[in-house]
Protein backbone atom coordinates (compact mmCIF):
# COMPACT_ATOMS: atom_id res chain seq x y z
CA UNK A 1 0.00 0.00 0.00
CA UNK A 2 1.67 3.18 -1.11
CA UNK A 3 1.01 5.88 1.40
CA UNK A 4 3.15 8.49 -0.07
CA UNK A 5 0.71 9.22 -3.09
CA UNK A 6 0.32 12.94 -3.93
CA UNK A 7 -2.68 13.49 -3.60
CA UNK A 8 -4.13 17.56 -3.63
CA UNK A 9 -6.94 18.71 -1.15
CA UNK A 10 -10.21 20.15 -3.63
CA UNK A 11 -8.68 24.02 -2.79
CA UNK A 12 -5.46 23.03 -4.66
CA UNK A 13 -7.50 21.21 -7.35
CA UNK A 14 -6.60 22.97 -10.49
CA UNK A 15 -10.10 24.55 -11.33
CA UNK A 16 -12.10 26.55 -8.53
CA UNK A 17 -14.41 24.31 -6.47
CA UNK A 18 -15.79 25.36 -3.43
CA UNK A 19 -15.37 23.77 -0.44
CA UNK A 20 -17.11 21.38 1.00
CA UNK A 21 -18.03 20.15 -2.11
CA UNK A 22 -21.43 19.77 -3.40
CA UNK A 23 -22.14 17.93 -6.53
CA UNK A 24 -25.95 17.60 -7.43
CA UNK A 25 -27.70 16.83 -10.59
CA UNK A 26 -29.69 13.63 -12.28
CA UNK A 27 -29.06 10.35 -12.21
CA UNK A 28 -29.01 10.63 -16.16
CA UNK A 29 -29.29 12.99 -18.95
CA UNK A 30 -32.49 11.96 -20.54
CA UNK A 31 -33.59 14.99 -22.96
CA UNK A 32 -32.36 18.60 -23.45
CA UNK A 33 -35.41 19.76 -21.50
CA UNK A 34 -35.16 17.90 -18.89
CA UNK A 35 -31.21 19.11 -18.67
CA UNK A 36 -31.69 22.25 -18.91
CA UNK A 37 -34.73 22.95 -16.64
CA UNK A 38 -32.33 20.89 -13.84
CA UNK A 39 -29.21 22.54 -14.13
CA UNK A 40 -31.31 26.02 -14.58
CA UNK A 41 -33.48 25.23 -10.85
CA UNK A 42 -30.11 23.37 -9.50
CA UNK A 43 -28.11 27.00 -9.94
CA UNK A 44 -30.74 29.04 -8.22
CA UNK A 45 -30.01 26.73 -5.55
CA UNK A 46 -26.74 27.62 -5.59
CA UNK A 47 -25.08 24.46 -7.14
CA UNK A 48 -22.12 25.27 -10.07
CA UNK A 49 -20.87 21.45 -10.63
CA UNK A 50 -23.62 19.56 -11.71
CA UNK A 51 -23.38 15.57 -12.04
CA UNK A 52 -25.44 13.69 -14.66
CA UNK A 53 -25.25 9.97 -16.05
CA UNK A 54 -24.01 9.67 -19.36
CA UNK A 55 -23.44 6.17 -19.67
CA UNK A 56 -25.29 3.84 -17.12
CA UNK A 57 -24.05 0.57 -15.96
CA UNK A 58 -26.52 -1.63 -15.45
CA UNK A 59 -26.29 -4.94 -13.83
CA UNK A 60 -28.77 -6.24 -15.91
CA UNK A 61 -29.48 -6.19 -20.32
CA UNK A 62 -32.71 -4.07 -21.38
CA UNK A 63 -32.20 -1.61 -18.64
CA UNK A 64 -32.01 2.35 -19.46
CA UNK A 65 -28.08 2.68 -19.60
CA UNK A 66 -28.15 5.86 -20.48
CA UNK A 67 -28.66 7.97 -23.92
CA UNK A 68 -24.53 8.05 -24.49
CA UNK A 69 -22.46 10.32 -26.33
CA UNK A 70 -25.58 12.38 -28.03
CA UNK A 71 -25.65 13.74 -24.51
CA UNK A 72 -22.65 15.75 -24.21
CA UNK A 73 -23.55 18.15 -27.06
CA UNK A 74 -26.43 18.99 -25.01
CA UNK A 75 -23.92 19.05 -21.51
CA UNK A 76 -21.76 21.75 -23.63
CA UNK A 77 -24.75 23.59 -24.15
CA UNK A 78 -25.65 23.75 -20.36
CA UNK A 79 -22.66 24.41 -19.29
CA UNK A 80 -22.17 27.20 -21.85
CA UNK A 81 -25.66 28.91 -20.87
CA UNK A 82 -25.10 28.67 -16.86
CA UNK A 83 -21.54 29.04 -15.93
CA UNK A 84 -21.58 25.26 -14.57
CA UNK A 85 -18.90 22.87 -14.16
CA UNK A 86 -20.22 19.23 -15.21
CA UNK A 87 -18.88 15.96 -13.82
CA UNK A 88 -19.64 12.69 -15.31
CA UNK A 89 -19.11 8.71 -15.08
CA UNK A 90 -16.35 6.75 -17.24
CA UNK A 91 -16.08 3.55 -17.82
CA UNK A 92 -14.05 2.76 -20.12
CA UNK A 93 -10.98 4.36 -22.37
CA UNK A 94 -13.79 5.61 -25.04
CA UNK A 95 -15.66 7.23 -22.50
CA UNK A 96 -12.36 8.95 -21.19
CA UNK A 97 -11.96 10.08 -24.85
CA UNK A 98 -14.84 11.38 -25.24
CA UNK A 99 -15.38 13.12 -22.16
CA UNK A 100 -12.18 14.85 -22.45
CA UNK A 101 -12.92 15.83 -26.29
CA UNK A 102 -16.20 17.51 -24.92
CA UNK A 103 -14.13 19.39 -21.85
CA UNK A 104 -16.23 17.67 -19.01
CA UNK A 105 -14.46 18.90 -15.82
CA UNK A 106 -14.92 16.20 -13.62
CA UNK A 107 -14.23 12.40 -14.53
CA UNK A 108 -15.87 9.52 -11.51
CA UNK A 109 -15.15 5.97 -11.49
CA UNK A 110 -18.53 4.01 -10.84
CA UNK A 111 -18.43 1.58 -8.67
CA UNK A 112 -18.92 -1.75 -10.85
CA UNK A 113 -15.72 -0.22 -12.65
CA UNK A 114 -13.97 -0.22 -9.33
CA UNK A 115 -14.68 -3.60 -8.76
CA UNK A 116 -12.36 -4.50 -11.67
CA UNK A 117 -8.76 -3.87 -11.43
CA UNK A 118 -8.35 -4.89 -15.09
CA UNK A 119 -10.90 -2.24 -15.80
CA UNK A 120 -9.47 0.63 -13.91
CA UNK A 121 -6.23 0.17 -15.41
CA UNK A 122 -7.75 0.60 -18.22
CA UNK A 123 -9.41 3.94 -17.24
CA UNK A 124 -5.76 4.95 -15.63
CA UNK A 125 -3.44 3.90 -19.24
CA UNK A 126 -6.24 6.56 -20.96
CA UNK A 127 -5.92 9.63 -18.67
CA UNK A 128 -2.47 9.32 -18.26
CA UNK A 129 -0.60 12.78 -18.98
CA UNK A 130 -4.30 14.53 -18.49
CA UNK A 131 -4.58 16.52 -15.65
CA UNK A 132 -8.16 16.66 -14.33
CA UNK A 133 -10.33 15.45 -11.01
CA UNK A 134 -11.00 12.10 -10.76
CA UNK A 135 -13.36 10.66 -8.16
CA UNK A 136 -13.89 7.01 -7.20
CA UNK A 137 -16.30 5.30 -6.06
CA UNK A 138 -15.71 2.69 -3.68
CA UNK A 139 -16.23 -0.98 -5.00
CA UNK A 140 -19.84 -2.57 -4.31
CA UNK A 141 -18.71 -5.07 -1.88
CA UNK A 142 -17.20 -4.07 1.14
CA UNK A 143 -13.41 -4.70 0.05
CA UNK A 144 -11.16 -1.84 1.11
CA UNK A 145 -8.45 -2.82 -0.67
CA UNK A 146 -9.74 -2.39 -4.29
CA UNK A 147 -11.03 1.08 -3.65
CA UNK A 148 -7.44 1.66 -2.16
CA UNK A 149 -6.18 -0.34 -5.63
CA UNK A 150 -8.82 1.32 -7.92
CA UNK A 151 -7.13 4.84 -6.24
CA UNK A 152 -3.43 4.01 -6.38
CA UNK A 153 -3.95 2.78 -10.18
CA UNK A 154 -5.39 6.30 -10.82
CA UNK A 155 -2.81 7.86 -9.02
CA UNK A 156 0.20 6.02 -11.06
CA UNK A 157 -1.26 7.64 -13.82
CA UNK A 158 -0.01 11.22 -12.93
CA UNK A 159 -3.64 12.40 -11.73
CA UNK A 160 -3.39 13.59 -8.47
CA UNK A 161 -6.65 15.67 -8.58
CA UNK A 162 -8.18 12.77 -7.36
CA UNK A 163 -11.05 11.93 -4.66
CA UNK A 164 -12.82 9.03 -3.07
CA UNK A 165 -16.45 8.91 -3.24
CA UNK A 166 -18.97 6.87 -0.26
CA UNK A 167 -21.83 5.16 -1.98
CA UNK A 168 -22.34 2.47 0.44
CA UNK A 169 -22.17 -1.20 0.39
CA UNK A 170 -24.42 -4.07 -0.78
CA UNK A 171 -25.64 -6.03 1.80
CA UNK A 172 -28.96 -8.47 1.37
CA UNK A 173 -29.33 -8.24 5.42
CA UNK A 174 -30.03 -4.33 5.15
CA UNK A 175 -33.33 -3.41 4.93
CA UNK A 176 -33.14 -0.05 5.70
CA UNK A 177 -30.61 1.13 3.05
CA UNK A 178 -30.14 0.46 -0.68
CA UNK A 179 -26.61 -0.22 0.32
CA UNK A 180 -25.50 0.27 3.65
CA UNK A 181 -23.27 2.39 5.12
CA UNK A 182 -20.43 0.81 6.55
CA UNK A 183 -19.02 3.88 7.83
CA UNK A 184 -16.31 2.33 9.20
CA UNK A 185 -14.47 1.35 5.77
CA UNK A 186 -14.27 5.10 4.30
CA UNK A 187 -13.05 6.30 8.03
CA UNK A 188 -10.63 3.87 7.50
CA UNK A 189 -9.96 4.83 4.18
CA UNK A 190 -9.54 8.65 5.22
CA UNK A 191 -7.10 7.64 8.08
CA UNK A 192 -4.71 6.03 5.91
CA UNK A 193 -5.22 9.05 2.98
CA UNK A 194 -5.33 12.14 5.25
CA UNK A 195 -5.17 14.05 2.27
CA UNK A 196 -7.52 12.18 -0.39
CA UNK A 197 -10.54 14.08 -0.54
CA UNK A 198 -13.84 12.43 0.66
CA UNK A 199 -17.40 12.74 -0.37
CA UNK A 200 -20.40 10.86 0.62
CA UNK A 201 -23.51 9.81 -2.08
CA UNK A 202 -26.26 9.20 0.04
CA UNK A 203 -28.63 8.88 -3.19
CA UNK A 204 -27.03 5.59 -3.44
CA UNK A 205 -26.68 4.93 0.22
CA UNK A 206 -30.42 5.72 0.85
CA UNK A 207 -32.20 4.73 -1.64
CA UNK A 208 -34.83 6.98 -0.64
CA UNK A 209 -34.80 10.39 -0.88
CA UNK A 210 -36.78 10.66 2.65
CA UNK A 211 -33.61 9.15 4.31
CA UNK A 212 -31.03 11.42 2.51
CA UNK A 213 -30.89 14.23 5.11
CA UNK A 214 -30.12 12.11 7.91
CA UNK A 215 -27.00 10.64 5.62
CA UNK A 216 -25.40 13.67 4.57
CA UNK A 217 -25.77 15.14 7.69
CA UNK A 218 -23.99 12.16 9.03
CA UNK A 219 -21.56 12.07 6.49
CA UNK A 220 -20.54 15.92 7.48
CA UNK A 221 -20.51 14.87 11.01
CA UNK A 222 -17.46 12.67 9.98
CA UNK A 223 -15.36 15.53 8.50
CA UNK A 224 -16.61 13.96 4.61
CA UNK A 225 -15.37 17.15 1.89
CA UNK A 226 -18.42 17.13 0.12
CA UNK A 227 -21.73 15.82 -1.12
CA UNK A 228 -23.21 13.95 -4.60
CA UNK A 229 -26.64 14.43 -4.38
CA UNK A 230 -29.04 13.30 -7.60
CA UNK A 231 -31.32 16.18 -8.43
CA UNK A 232 -34.48 16.06 -11.19
CA UNK A 233 -36.63 18.55 -11.88
CA UNK A 234 -39.31 15.92 -12.18
CA UNK A 235 -37.67 13.21 -10.07
CA UNK A 236 -41.21 10.94 -10.15
CA UNK A 237 -40.91 10.67 -14.08
CA UNK A 238 -37.22 10.05 -14.33
CA UNK A 239 -35.74 7.46 -16.40
CA UNK A 240 -33.54 5.77 -13.55
CA UNK A 241 -33.53 5.58 -10.18
CA UNK A 242 -36.30 8.00 -9.63
CA UNK A 243 -36.95 7.16 -5.64
CA UNK A 244 -33.40 8.41 -4.65
CA UNK A 245 -33.68 11.91 -6.15
CA UNK A 246 -34.54 15.07 -5.05
CA UNK A 247 -36.38 18.07 -6.73
CA UNK A 248 -33.68 20.93 -6.75
CA UNK A 249 -35.57 23.21 -4.30
CA UNK A 250 -35.76 20.03 -1.75
CA UNK A 251 -32.34 19.72 -2.19
CA UNK A 252 -31.93 23.49 -1.61
CA UNK A 253 -33.87 23.05 1.67
CA UNK A 254 -31.96 19.63 3.14
CA UNK A 255 -28.20 22.11 2.22
CA UNK A 256 -29.66 24.79 4.04
CA UNK A 257 -30.59 22.98 7.16
CA UNK A 258 -26.95 20.97 7.20
CA UNK A 259 -24.53 21.51 9.89
CA UNK A 260 -20.86 21.74 9.01
CA UNK A 261 -18.94 21.03 11.37
CA UNK A 262 -15.34 22.50 12.64
CA UNK A 263 -11.99 19.84 11.62
CA UNK A 264 -10.48 20.67 14.88
CA UNK A 265 -10.88 23.39 18.21
CA UNK A 266 -9.61 26.73 18.04
CA UNK A 267 -10.65 27.45 21.70
CA UNK A 268 -7.58 26.41 24.08
CA UNK A 269 -9.42 26.20 27.04
CA UNK A 270 -11.88 23.66 24.74
CA UNK A 271 -9.23 21.77 23.45
CA UNK A 272 -7.60 21.04 26.90
CA UNK A 273 -11.12 19.80 28.29
CA UNK A 274 -11.39 17.43 25.41
CA UNK A 275 -8.13 16.39 26.15
CA UNK A 276 -9.28 15.01 29.41
CA UNK A 277 -12.03 13.33 28.06
CA UNK A 278 -9.62 11.40 25.53
CA UNK A 279 -7.86 10.66 28.59
CA UNK A 280 -9.89 9.34 30.39
CA UNK A 281 -11.29 7.32 27.43
CA UNK A 282 -7.58 5.87 27.18
CA UNK A 283 -7.56 4.91 31.10
CA UNK A 284 -10.96 3.02 30.18
CA UNK A 285 -9.66 1.57 27.35
CA UNK A 286 -6.63 0.21 28.65
CA UNK A 287 -8.92 -1.38 31.24
CA UNK A 288 -11.05 -3.05 28.76
CA UNK A 289 -8.32 -4.67 26.99
CA UNK A 290 -6.37 -5.53 31.05
CA UNK A 291 -9.73 -7.58 31.19
CA UNK A 292 -10.05 -8.75 27.90
CA UNK A 293 -6.49 -10.66 28.47
CA UNK A 294 -7.79 -11.87 31.73
CA UNK A 295 -10.79 -13.58 29.80
CA UNK A 296 -8.20 -15.17 27.78
CA UNK A 297 -6.59 -16.68 30.36
CA UNK A 298 -9.95 -18.47 31.82
CA UNK A 299 -10.77 -19.69 28.40
CA UNK A 300 -6.80 -20.70 27.95
CA UNK A 301 -7.65 -22.64 31.06
CA UNK A 302 -11.49 -24.14 30.08
CA UNK A 303 -9.53 -25.52 27.03
CA UNK A 304 -7.06 -27.48 29.11
CA UNK A 305 -9.64 -29.03 31.12
CA UNK A 306 -11.72 -30.12 27.59
CA UNK A 307 -8.61 -31.95 26.78
CA UNK A 308 -8.06 -33.93 29.81
CA UNK A 309 -11.38 -34.86 29.75
CA UNK A 310 -11.33 -35.07 25.93
CA UNK A 311 -14.51 -32.74 25.82
CA UNK A 312 -15.47 -31.07 22.41
CA UNK A 313 -14.32 -27.42 22.36
CA UNK A 314 -17.91 -25.72 20.81
CA UNK A 315 -20.81 -26.42 23.03
CA UNK A 316 -23.88 -25.05 21.42
CA UNK A 317 -25.74 -24.81 24.97
CA UNK A 318 -23.28 -22.52 26.46
CA UNK A 319 -22.68 -20.23 22.69
CA UNK A 320 -26.66 -20.12 22.80
CA UNK A 321 -25.98 -19.20 26.40
CA UNK A 322 -23.55 -15.70 25.55
CA UNK A 323 -25.45 -14.71 22.88
CA UNK A 324 -28.92 -14.63 24.88
CA UNK A 325 -27.21 -12.63 27.99
CA UNK A 326 -24.61 -10.40 26.87
CA UNK A 327 -27.57 -8.41 24.85
CA UNK A 328 -29.24 -8.51 28.32
CA UNK A 329 -26.81 -7.11 30.09
CA UNK A 330 -26.31 -4.33 27.29
CA UNK A 331 -29.30 -3.07 27.40
CA UNK A 332 -29.54 -2.80 31.40
CA UNK A 333 -26.31 -1.27 31.17
CA UNK A 334 -28.17 1.32 28.30
CA UNK A 335 -25.75 -0.03 25.39
CA UNK A 336 -27.25 -1.40 22.33
CA UNK A 337 -28.06 -4.89 22.46
CA UNK A 338 -26.71 -5.22 18.39
CA UNK A 339 -23.48 -3.44 19.70
CA UNK A 340 -23.07 -6.47 22.51
CA UNK A 341 -24.11 -8.85 19.59
CA UNK A 342 -21.24 -7.74 17.37
CA UNK A 343 -19.32 -7.42 20.24
CA UNK A 344 -19.41 -10.93 21.73
CA UNK A 345 -18.95 -12.87 18.29
CA UNK A 346 -15.73 -11.38 17.92
CA UNK A 347 -14.68 -12.57 21.34
CA UNK A 348 -16.17 -15.73 21.28
CA UNK A 349 -14.69 -16.27 18.25
CA UNK A 350 -11.19 -15.80 19.47
CA UNK A 351 -12.19 -17.95 22.39
CA UNK A 352 -12.75 -20.56 20.05
CA UNK A 353 -9.13 -20.32 18.27
CA UNK A 354 -7.46 -20.05 21.81
CA UNK A 355 -9.78 -23.46 22.77
CA UNK A 356 -8.00 -24.99 19.56
CA UNK A 357 -4.85 -23.47 20.02
CA UNK A 358 -4.55 -25.38 23.40
CA UNK A 359 -6.51 -28.69 21.90
CA UNK A 360 -3.46 -28.48 19.63
CA UNK A 361 -0.68 -27.87 21.69
CA UNK A 362 1.42 -30.79 23.29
Amino acid sequence: MNKDLILKKIGDWNQDFSYPLFIAGPCSVETPEQLDQTVGQLVEQGISTIRAGVWKPRTRPNSFEGVGAIALPWIQEVKAKYGVKFAIEVASPAHVDEALRAEMDVLWIGARSTVNPFTVQDIADSLKGVDIPVLIKNPINPDLALWIGAIERIAQAGVSSIGAIHRGFSNFNDTKYRNSPTWQIPIELKSLFPDLPLLCDPSHICGNRDLIQHIAQKALDLSFDGLIIESHYQPDKAWSDAAQQLTPGSLGNLLQHLKTRKVALDDPELQSQLEVIREQIDHVDREILELLSQRMSLVEKVGQYKKLNNVAILQMERWNKVFQTRPEWAKSLNLKESFAKDLFKLIHTESIKKQTEVMEGE
